[in-house]
């Protein structure tokens, strides 16, 4: 029997998110899923934002919404205190949305969403994460000793990545930066002639392990799974 949140709405993996109908427009990153609007004026994307609010059941379920000057992005995922990832709900909601966006005339662009991830080398990540979670004023994420979050939604993800011993000839800190699964090639190619140079795939299409010319890395991932 599946797992049952709040409101009882089961929990669901990003394949079936995609595989969903009506959700076209939307893409998962990392835990949750994106997209972007191409409103064209401030004032249209204010007229969208209000649109969101006034959907039924959104304050049970509130997005995270960005306005700017020339688009709308939103974000959605299912947060309790021992889950932070995709469900049910999330589905009906991004079906919603879209549908008040082309109500509004309000063209949906998921290729430009996209999500960075700081992750930091540790070999005993619980003596080095109290100081982070000091300095950068972010809070514990429930479901997850290893991450640390910004409570008011603003900053990256920090992620303590577990090391089995050190690595002297190696940046300890790097960028996890989490594309559209339909992005991820463009995006290498991109970072490659851009003066990188492929590190490994061995992880694709979880994640690429990028560098540039000093050898400073990042890691290109997607919702994708090597299975």
């Amino acid at each position: 029997m599946a797992e049952v949140l709040k409101g009882m709405t089961e929990r669901i993996t990003p394949r079936q998110f995609h595989e969903a109908d009506g959700v076209e427009d939307w893409r998962v990153l990392g835990e949750g899923a994106c997209t972007y609007f191409r409103t064209g004026s401030f004032a249209a994307g204010a007229r969208l934002v209000h649109a969101i609010s006034q959907l039924a059941g959104i304050e049970d379920h509130h997005p995270d919404v960005d306005l700017r000057y020339g688009g709308v992005t939103v974000r959605l995922i299912t947060i309790t205190n021992d889950y932070y990832g995709l469900s049910e709900r999330d589905v009906e909601l991004a079906r919603q949305i879209s549908a008040v966006a082309r109500k509004l005339g309000v063209p949906a662009d998921p290729s430009a969403v996209w999500n960075v991830q700081v992750s930091i080398d540790a070999l005993v990540g619980p003596e080095v994460l109290p100081f982070w979670r000091a300095v950068l004023g972010y809070r514990d994420r429930g479901d997850s000793p290893e991450d640390l979050i910004d409570p008011h939604g603003r900053g990256p993800l920090v992620y303590f990545q577990q090391m089995d011993a050190p690595r002297q000839q190696r940046n300890r800190i790097h960028i996890d930066v989490w594309v559209p699964h339909d992005q991820a090639e463009a995006r290498i190619a991109a970072a490659i002639a851009a003066g990188g140079h492929l590190v490994t795939d061995k992880y694709a299409p979880s994640w690429w392990v990028l560098a540039d010319a000093e050898g400073n890395e990042a890691c290109l991932c997607t919702w994708m799974s090597r299975d």
